[in-house]
């Protein structure tokens, strides 16, 4: 935890940056158990769950090619201000949905978050290595994801705590202020350059005076995704995982509310415990990004992988509450650990003129396949037990250990040349010219 401090005190950037990670995402998770413990509440149907999740999902996906393509070609810091301050009125329409009764409104305001959602989310992984030296990044992207999943569990514990006691409206409230804390933090940033555009060679400058080529443009990141197999690994098991991930999101709710009825609180549990274990993996991961080469990162996602899904068949079976958060936990903290070292190797590798459409495609990506994974269960939901699909989704969510570990033995995920080395390369080309 020291290079943790270290970081937050020597580094100005980050530390606006993290504190506005920190209030905006316990906003989200305020929101997220306030708008499914309605939802349920209302309705106690797992396909109004499962709607909802994908009223999130398709704006999404939808948006995620077009933010990086403007991640890529303007000033990515006015990006996610921009985000930021949308999401924040839009955040307060939720209020609307309880005064007015109206579920269809949930669907809509969802849509509208998540439409704006992909411009930020994209645009701060594709900043980190900016505000971040080449010393500081494995420890931020560390300190980021652990932050994400230490909110998750503050805010789902709180959110669901405040929802049970004062009302959905309260929670609906944070989360809109929350969003313009967040924009106040990212205008402090500061760049040598002046600007957080990306850097691009000479020859291939994409800035506002050009004519813009979205899809063109788009393409161009995704050959950039292909010639990269490392690059390709991890969004392909980023997909594999969404296969089952998508459908944990909808059984959350329906393993609180329908098998263990325990309510809002008990939903807020759930997360809150599957953000402790996300907490721990995140640490572990931390640690052993400083340690291990590069072939034994490969290894251990694999290992990770298929104990993520083990694990989460285990819960879906358990009928003691307690043991239920145990594996719950285990899963998460298995994960946790395949996800730092993966985006660690993402951010080292990069180069930061794809950045914004790399990101915005591997979160596209991960969306497209959540919703289907979402829209499974929850039309599996009205014909089949709860606690069978937990267990076809444990199963979906490890099955994409295999893809990495044939890619791996197979010798298909060698490790990519850095920028600099890059470069010097080049240069050491030019010289003998």
């Amino acid at each position: 935890m020291s290079s943790f401090s270290q970081l937050l005190r020597r580094n100005r950037n980050y530390r606006y940056s993290w504190l506005g990670q920190i209030v905006s995402e316990v906003g989200d998770h305020f929101n997220n158990v306030a708008v499914l413990s309605l939802a349920i509440e209302k309705t106690h149907s797992g396909g109004v769950i499962a709607a909802l999740m994908l009223s999130r999902a398709i704006p999404a996906v939808l948006a995620g090619p077009l933010a990086g393509v403007v991640l890529d070609r303007f000033d990515r810091q006015r990006i996610m201000i921009a985000s930021d301050l949308v999401r924040g009125f839009v955040a307060l329409g939720f209020i609307a949905a309880i005064a007015y009764k109206q579920i269809w409104l949930l669907y809509l305001l969802s849509a509208m978050l998540m439409l704006a959602s992909p411009f930020f989310t994209s645009g701060r992984s594709a900043i980190l290595p900016t505000i971040a030296t080449d010393d500081q990044l494995h420890t931020a992207n560390s300190l980021t994801q652990t932050t994400g999943w230490m909110t998750l569990t503050v805010g789902a514990f709180l959110g669901g705590t405040i929802a049970a006691k004062f009302g959905y409206q309260a929670a609906f409230i944070f989360n809109s202020l929350s969003f313009f804390f967040s924009a106040f933090c990212v205008a402090r940033l500061r760049s040598p350059l002046g600007n957080f555009r990306a850097i691009h060679a000479p020859d291939r400058n994409l800035n506002e005076t050009k004519v813009a080529r979205p899809w063109h443009e788009y393409r161009e990141g995704l050959a950039y995704m292909a010639g990269s197999p490392l690059i390709l690994g991890i969004g392909l098991i980023a997909v594999g995982w969404a296969s089952g991930g998508g459908a944990a999101q909808v059984l959350f709710t329906l393993f609180s509310e329908l098998v263990f009825k325990r309510g809002a609180q008990g939903l807020g549990q759930l997360w809150g415990t599957a953000g402790i274990g996300l907490l721990i993996g995140g640490a572990v991961g931390n640690r052993l990004g400083k340690k291990i080469g590069f072939e034994a990162y490969k290894r251990t996602v694999f290992f990770c992988y298929l104990l993520h899904g083990g694990a989460y068949v285990v819960f879906s079976q358990m009928t003691h509450w307690g043991w239920a958060l145990f594996f719950m936990g285990m899963s998460r903290a298995a994960v946790a650990v395949s996800s730092v070292l993966n985006w660690s190797n993402l951010l080292k590798h990069v180069d930061d003129r794809y950045r914004g459409r790399v990101f915005s495609t591997i979160e596209t990506l991960n969306w497209s396949m959540m919703m289907l994974s979402m829209l499974g269960a929850g039309t599996a939901s009205q014909h089949y037990s709860v606690r069978a699909i937990g267990a076809v989704s444990g199963i979906l969510s490890s099955s994409t250990a295999i893809f990495w570990g044939w890619a791996n033995w197979t010798g298909k995920l060698p490790e990519p040349r850095t920028v600099e080395e890059k470069e010097a390369i080049e240069v050491r080309d030019i010289s003998a010219a």
